[in-house]
């Protein structure tokens, strides 16, 4: 949405904020309702609140980063004149599945050891 938004000049200093922070709300409704979906699901499969909640904490937390950095990252490169059609989705993908894995293996480790 912000790489359309920015190829169709309609993203500017303006109201660039206000595109972040709904954004980051989306992220976070997305993330509440999957987190509760997926903790549902795990605490049936493996019969275990900790590994529910630490999966549903996880989820919440990468998806609100995700969103985050979907918004920013696009704008970061059209500011430093790289096109963000091309260089935005490798960046994106990288940055979530880095902060995926570092979150949920990161409170696995804090958690249950």
């Amino acid at each position: 949405m912000v790489i359309r938004g920015l190829a169709l000049r309609q993203i500017g200093k303006t109201n660039a904020r206000i595109l972040v922070a709904k954004e980051l709300a989306v992220g976070v409704l997305n993330g509440l309702i999957w987190a509760v979906i997926v903790a549902l699901i795990a605490m049936l499969w493996f019969d275990n609140m900790d590994i529910s909640v630490l999966i549903a904490a996880a989820l919440l937390i990468n998806l609100v980063c995700a969103a985050f950095a979907g918004a920013v990252i696009p704008l970061v490169l059209h500011r430093l004149k790289i096109d963000p059609a091309l260089a935005g989705g490798v960046l994106l993908t990288t940055v979530t599945d880095v902060i995926g894995f570092w979150v949920f293996l990161g409170l696995a480790a804090a958690y249950l050891v």
